[in-house]
C-alpha cells in the first residue's frame, strides 16, 4: 500500500505563517503530480496548489502571492509554505497524488487524511 501523511497544521493568527508537509511512503519509484486541496465547513473541496515532477506549478487565485508549493522528489515529499494567512484560509488541507508508481504496482488519486489549519485571532 501507498500512504500520504500530512503534518504542519495548527492555529495561527491572521498574518501568520505555516508550512505543511506531505510525505509518501511505500517503496515509491515516482510520483507524477502532487497537490494540496482544502475544504472548509459547508464548502466544496478546492485545489489550492499543484506541482508536477518537473517543478511546474499552478495556484488558486485566492492564494497567489501568499502560498508556495515545492517538492523533494528524492524524499517523495511535497510542501506548502503559507504566508500572510487570512481567516478565509481556515480549512482542512489534504495532500493528493494523481499517480504513484511503487514496487509492485501503481495507485491513482491518492489522498492523505488531512491536517487542520485554523486562522483566527
Amino acid at each position: 500500500q501507498v500512504q500520504l501523511v500530512e503534518s504542519g497544521g495548527g492555529l495561527v493568527q491572521p498574518g501568520g505563517s505555516l508550512r505543511l508537509s506531505c510525505a509518501a511512503s511505500g517503496s515509491i519509484f515516482g510520483i507524477n503530480v502532487m497537490g494540496w486541496y482544502r475544504q472548509a465547513p459547508g464548502k466544496q473541496r478546492e485545489l489550492v496548489a499543484a506541482i508536477t515532477r518537473g517543478g511546474s506549478t499552478n495556484y488558486a487565485d485566492s492564494v497567489k502571492g501568499r502560498f508556495a508549493i515545492s517538492r523533494d522528489n528524492a524524499a517523495n515529499t511535497v510542501y506548502l509554505q503559507m504566508n500572510s494567512l487570512k481567516p478565509e484560509d481556515t480549512a482542512v488541507y489534504y495532500c493528493n497524488a494523481d499517480k504513484i508508481v511503487y514496487r509492485g504496482g501503481s495507485s491513482h488519486d491518492v489522498w492523505g487524511q488531512g491536517t487542520q489549519v485554523t486562522v483566527s485571532s
